[in-house]
């Protein structure tokens, strides 16, 4: 084979426009890996890169897809050798460097993290970075003292890929959790994750007091804007609210009270440029102790590269929730 198949993004004189293309298969360099791509996901950062409706890549044309997982078809890392099974996330990944919508992905090899035992291409991509990310914030809240007694955790943007996913992650590891969702035909779904309260987006209690009466240990907050403002004036001593999303905003008007008066925390959770060790570590906890007993649940829908126009579509009108699994590869 001298060419694969690749989702390819443009934005030129014939304007902002992606879709197929046979492109000429890469020879890795020195410290590279060439992988034959398996699975993939769709994340809201891949639907706005694929449509144009939001500014992620940096340069064009572009291979799309932050996720990627499948084997080693070629290796010049000491690391990896041929058939070996491998996971990417992040790093530059329809950012700066082609992307996991193809049917083969070079990348150099500190970008790659071995599948662990308890996880294969599939399952690794049902969790992809939505799932990599929830790890990072469950990991980010407990290094910094999060405890299950310390009272529920609040999941906002809760029918998301990454809201879903922390909901799982959390009730199997012992904490009560209320999620916030605007989907009233999905609370039963919510409910079976493992969410014990269901709000909707207009129900946080608390008023706009610089403090507010403590309803929530912490939370994992997909949406930013003022409902993170108004999980600050909530949340209750010494927790630690998990930022992750903006769909609300990225402006957070609130007031220093909730961290010097009751010692919570505000944790940034940036799944891009994760330091190598660490990323090793979640994906383990991933595959063994933290990982999500409703994935089969958590899947709500599948994808080719063909059909991917059509699922971006559906995520950014809000018709999609869980995730949705690209299949490319056998």
């Amino acid at each position: 084979m001298t060419t694969y198949k690749a989702f390819r993004i443009h934005d030129d004189d014939q304007g902002y426009h992606a879709g197929l293309e046979e492109l000429p298969l890469p020879d890795p360099k020195e410290g590279e890996v060439l992988i034959r791509v398996n699975h993939s996901s769709v994340n809201y950062k891949d639907a706005l890169a694929g449509t144009g409706k939001g500014k992620i890549l940096r340069t064009f044309p572009l291979v799309g897809g932050i996720d990627a997982a499948g084997t080693v078809e070629r290796s010049r890392d000491g690391r990896f050798g041929d058939g070996d099974h491998v996971i990417a996330t992040g790093w530059g990944l329809s950012f700066d460097h082609d992307g996991g919508y193809a049917e083969y992905l070079c990348v150099p090899g500190d970008w790659l993290v071995p599948c662990p035992a308890g996880l294969d291409a599939r399952s690794a991509m049902i969790l992809g970075t939505a799932g990599f990310t929830a790890a990072l914030a469950v990991h980010r809240m407990q290094v910094n003292g999060q405890r299950p007694d310390m009272g529920p955790i609040l999941v906002t943007g809760a029918t998301g890929g990454v809201g879903s996913i922390a909901v799982d992650i959390l009730h199997h590891l012992g904490y009560e959790v209320a999620a916030v969702s605007g989907k009233q035909a999905l609370h039963d779904w919510l409910r079976a994750l493992g969410a014990g309260r269901i709000l909707g987006r207009d129900e946080l209690p608390g008023e706009k007091r610089p403090l507010e009466k403590a309803a929530w240990g912490g939370a994992v907050d997909n949406v930013g804007g003022e409902m993170l403002a108004q999980i600050t004036r909530t949340v209750g001593p010494w927790g630690n609210i998990a930022s992750i999303g903006l769909a609300g905003g990225h402006e957070l008007h609130t007031t220093v009270m909730p961290f010097i008066l009751r010692g919570a925390s505000l944790l940034g959770c940036n799944s891009v440029d994760v330091p190598t060790p660490l990323r090793h570590q979640l994906w383990d906890h991933l595959a063994t102790d933290w990982q999500p007993p409703h994935l089969a649940q958590i899947l709500t829908a599948t994808a080719t590269l063909e059909t991917l126009p059509e699922v971006f579509e559906r995520l950014l009108a809000g018709q999609a929730h869980g995730r949705v699994l690209v299949e490319i590869g056998d």
